[in-house]
């Protein structure tokens, strides 16, 4: 039985991240990574937190540029531009979204439909910042589509496939929590509920597809989820 914990802020210190990332695909133009959970997509502005995904492939790559984030607690799938040009077009891609992004989460509780839209309008939730909220006044609109892959009834868990079509800040987290179905070990958007002692956060981005900066082609890259 894990211990239960009660929904507390992250400390503004990152613990150090052992694992690190995975190469996936690299060209000239780009390359893509599996991030580990645990790990910043860049630098924070605290001085002790300064590893991160950007940080260490600086050790392998001359300029890399990130034209996208995941969250330090979701692991999975990024590309980052290898030049400037590169840059500007996949920056381009992200701006006006035209990348399909596919996620993997465990949901707290069994979910009833088997696909369903998430449509709400999101803003940053001031005295509570980094966190988000939803707000029908100044929230930005904000979209996900879910599908049910599997309901795991023993453990009242559900696994979910999301495609956001937006990208707002803490958008799957914050969806899901609103339909009730807070993903496992959010320790943000849980409301009453307990998360538990080490149970990392159980977002995974699995798979991009991006339209690559030089060929002009589709390109896919895939990372399975290893929860």
């Amino acid at each position: 039985m894990q211990t239960p914990i009660r929904y507390q802020r992250k400390p503004h210190i990152v613990p150090p991240c052992k694992a690190d990332y995975l190469c996936i695909y690299e060209d000239e133009h780009m390359v893509v990574v599996n991030k580990p959970a645990g790990l910043l997509s860049q630098p924070g502005k605290h001085k002790f937190n300064q590893d991160s995904l950007l940080t260490r492939l600086k050790d392998s790559y001359a300029t890399p540029y990130l034209v996208h984030r995941l969250d330090l607690d979701t692991s999975g799938v990024m590309v980052v531009a290898l030049t400037k040009e590169a840059a500007a077009k996949l920056g381009r891609l992200f701006e006006r979204r035209e990348v399909e992004k596919h996620y993997i989460a465990l949901v707290d509780g069994l979910v009833e439909q088997d696909h369903g839209v998430i449509e709400l309008p999101l803003t940053v939730d001031w005295p509570k910042r980094p966190m988000q909220k939803v707000c029908f006044e100044s929230g930005k609109p904000s979209k996900t589509e879910y599908k049910v892959l599997q309901r795991d009834i023993e453990n009242n868990r559900s696994r979910v496939q999301l495609l956001p079509h937006t990208g707002r800040t803490h958008q799957l987290r914050l969806h899901m929590a609103s339909i009730g179905h807070a993903i496992i070990g959010c320790d943000m958007y849980a409301g009453d509920r307990v998360c538990y002692a080490g149970e990392r956060l159980f977002l995974h981005a699995e798979r991009i597809s991006v339209t690559h900066p030089s060929s002009q082609l589709t390109v896919s890259f895939e990372a399975p989820a290893l929860f």
